[in-house]
């Protein structure tokens, strides 16, 4: 099945929803965005969320110390960095940590903003669990609305990690993403909004069910951890 993510929560009302639609992980953005959220909030929310649900933060060209202040207040489960962070920037946080699982490491995303082919030259540098793949808009870090040219998310997948698929996905148009990618996962945010950060719960459900259909009637993705 394809993993799902509801990204830029920032009300218990939408992040108990996301739950009950069987979403895999939500995202709470601690960046500059419409969707901003305090780790005060996030925490309050997150303490509020039932067991196996992945909480991801969403950080941009963060200090290392206020990413894991934030980290450990809000007992994230996975950083996701989607500013110019570099390699090595990123593998610093693939060290245990306390108080986290049993295997004592924190997951990491990189996102990468898809321009061109040449995009693709830098992704292997980064030692991460999962690249999220977004659209390339001139000064947006994400959260945009635009897709890309998904035959670049099909070449990205070579690389051999898990490739997280973000960028102007909705109910309307993820199940085709679904079928030409097949990525691990999907990343939403915009397309399912009423207004910025304010989610749209008839959408929400629409594209949780779009995804989950694709996944199960498309033979070749069954069974198969996608990227």
């Amino acid at each position: 099945m394809t993993r799902i993510k509801i990204c830029g929560i920032t009300n218990l009302e939408d992040a108990l929803r996301a739950v009950e639609l069987r979403a895999d992980a939500i995202g709470f953005v601690f960046a500059e965005s419409p969707r901003r959220i305090d780790s005060q909030e996030a925490a309050r929310i997150i303490r509020s969320l039932p067991p196996f649900v992945t909480v991801v933060g969403l950080f941009v060209d963060e200090g290392a110390e206020k990413v894991r202040e934030i980290m450990e207040y809000c007992r994230l489960d996975a950083l996701q960095f989607h500013g110019n962070e570099s390699p090595e920037y990123c593998k610093q946080f693939s060290r245990p940590v306390r108080g986290k699982s049993l295997s004592g490491f924190i997951r990491t995303i990189k996102a990468f903003r898809i321009k061109d082919e040449e995009t693709l030259k830098s992704i292997p540098a980064y030692q991460v669990d999962a690249y999220l793949l977004d659209a390339y808009v001139e000064g947006a870090a994400g959260g945009t609305g635009k897709s890309f040219n998904w035959d670049l998310a099909v070449e990205a997948k070579k690389i051999g990690r898990p490739i997280i698929l973000a960028g102007g996905l909705g109910p309307d148009n993820v199940a085709e993403a679904i079928r030409k990618v097949r990525p691990y996962g999907v990343d939403v945010s915009s397309q399912i909004e009423r207004t910025p950060g304010k989610k749209d719960h008839e959408k929400m459900r629409a594209f949780m069910k779009a995804v989950r259909r694709t996944s199960q009637l498309n033979p070749s993705h069954r069974g198969k951890r996608a990227g």
